[in-house]
């Protein structure tokens, strides 16, 4: 279908302008950052800053990239083709980290790692030394970030590895058996290159992640790009250096969204086919029991368990007021709804003009992913350069719209995949019957397509929701006066070193991120055990 084709009809269009609205700040994005004069502290930025900030984001990036594939592959294989005791249960709860920023898991650690905390405090009480008698390792560097976020980020690893070694022939495997091959050769030389497109594609969406973290590079003082850009706007007052570091930080989110592309256009030459059996769970008994889960509960202790434990510890001990985030509780409600509602009216017409093929498939898909990869703290400046073309501030009506506008640029394409994932779970008949029947476009709306994009829909909204509810650098840039939200909340208390004050704030973030993570856990269970 070619371009000019998509506009033959007015209602053609509309697609192409949601295109437009969620690339617009992305646009706007790259504009400043090239065509906007240089300044005065651009030439200091350049000299001093630009390659240590970018040094430090590129070995930030391959620690996180190499501990999330570490950590995420083996427990994706050993989920997939093992059965032991509480495997069910640990198939779930794996992914339950994708609930915890980054920065709430940072705050945490921080606190339990710390000279204070309780772990180098019991070691001391058993070993009778001194602070200075022993080394610990020092969460507050690089490489201490870079283990926050592959423990907040390898469940992107994790789930589409674990898919990928589900869905593998067991012919391929038996064959492999056949020749001698079995244990970690067998993970090495068959398993990971059948799996390696989807393992790519999970890494590269982790990384996007990762690239545009804010929150916890910030309160560990690590300098990374997207600390130097929130530094060079609010520090500096200039948001248009802010632009020109804010160019390094695209290429890279865009060199990850590229490389997740072309990972799924491979993704064909996985052996999935429906008419091989897929590979039957080995039963592990006795000590390789043992370890299997233990090595699970490990993950799930030092990723999720712990650092939670340790907020609510702290909150249940110190008492902290309810009125201290009611709120925030209140405007995180009011932005998130409003932000979930644009983004899903995004997501749904992008969804329905792909398949009923309205327009050209690329512009849609481009924009989705484009403004998914740009981190909050390049669209927030965005958000900035436009207040100041329209002489408008950070007050009122205008600030609230314009931040509920890159919330839908940010997380559209989040709302996109449940939706496309219920479209493409229906039958292709119901649609043929539609169209022999010359049911109309809204009534085959209503009457077809609405009860089976039900499930995809709710998804979609509760994956909306708590995306926005965590989202902190855009939402610190462009929030009006008194319009703090949770994730702002937590991290001023945060970043002042009053933890205890930053804990509940950052637990009711968990919590709410809680729920569309288990369903996404059942619904990538129930269509594993679809295909068998």
């Amino acid at each position: 279908m070619t371009l000019s084709s998509s506009f033959k009809t007015p209602i053609a269009i509309i697609p192409v302008l949601v295109s437009l609205i969620i690339l617009g700040p992305v646009l706007l994005a790259i504009w400043f950052g090239v065509f906007s004069p240089s300044g005065l502290s651009w030439d200091h930025i350049l000299n001093n800053r630009l390659l240590p900030y970018s040094l430090t984001t590129l070995f930030m990036l391959a620690v996180t990239g190499m501990l999330i594939v570490l950590i995420a592959v083996p427990l994706a294989w050993l989920i997939s083709l093992f059965d032991f005791p509480g495997r069910k249960i640990f198939e779930w709860c794996l992914i339950l980290p994708l609930a915890v920023p980054g920065y709430v898991l940072a705050y945490s650690w921080a606190n339990l790692a710390s000279v204070a905390g309780p772990i180098q405090s019991a070691f001391r009480d058993l070993t009778s030394l001194s602070a200075r008698d022993y080394w610990f390792p020092d969460i507050f560097t690089p490489a201490g970030l870079s283990v926050i976020l592959a423990l907040g980020l390898f469940p992107y690893v994790y789930i589409t590895a674990r898919a990928a070694f589900s869905n593998q022939s067991l012919a391929t495997l038996e064959a492999a058996r056949s020749l001698g091959m079995s244990g970690i050769r067998l993970f090495f030389k068959v398993a990971i290159p059948a799996a390696r497109p989807a393992i790519i594609a999970g890494l590269a969406l982790a990384l996007m992640e990762a690239s545009a973290d804010y929150g916890a590079a910030d309160y560990l003082g690590v300098q990374t790009l997207g600390v130097g850009i929130i530094r060079a706007w609010s520090s500096y007052g200039e948001p248009t250096s802010a632009a020109r570091l804010a160019l390094v930080l695209i290429g890279l989110a865009f060199s990850f969204m590229l490389i997740a592309n072309l990972a799924q256009g491979k993704s064909g030459v996985q052996q999935n086919s429906y008419r091989w059996t897929t590979p039957q769970r080995t039963q592990l008994t006795g000590l390789h029991a043992g370890l299997a889960c233990l090595h699970c509960i490990s993950i799930m202790l030092i990723a999720f368990g712990i650092p939670v434990l340790r907020l609510l510890w702290l909150c249940l001990e110190n008492g902290v007021p309810r009125r201290s985030v009611f709120d925030p509780v209140i405007s995180s409600i009011i932005l998130a709804s409003a932000g979930t509602a644009f983004a899903f009216i995004c997501a749904l017409t992008l969804v329905l003009s792909n398949h009923y093929r309205q327009r050209a498939p690329w512009i849609t898909r481009l924009s989705a992913a484009a403004g998914y990869a740009t981190p909050g703290a390049v669209l927030g400046l965005s958000g900035l350069f436009l207040l100041q073309m329209l002489g408008q501030s950070l007050t009122g009506i205008i600030a609230l719209l314009l931040l509920v506008w890159i919330y839908a640029s940010r997380f559209t394409a989040a709302g996109t995949e449940p939706l496309y994932a219920s479209l493409t779970r229906a039958p292709a008949s119901l649609d043929h019957a539609a169209r022999s029947l010359r049911v109309g476009r809204i009534s085959r709306f209503y009457r077809v397509d609405l009860p089976i994009l039900s499930p995809g829909a709710l998804a979609a909204g509760l994956i909306l929701f708590v995306e926005i509810l965590k989202e902190l650098p855009a939402t610190l840039m462009l929030r009006p006066f008194g319009w703090d939200t949770l994730a702002i909340r937590a991290h001023a208390y945060a970043s002042d070193e009053r933890l205890v004050e930053a804990t509940l704030p950052s637990l009711l973030i968990v919590i709410a991120g809680i729920l569309p993570v288990l369903l996404l856990s059942y619904q990538i269970t129930r269509s594993g055990e679809a295909l068998k």
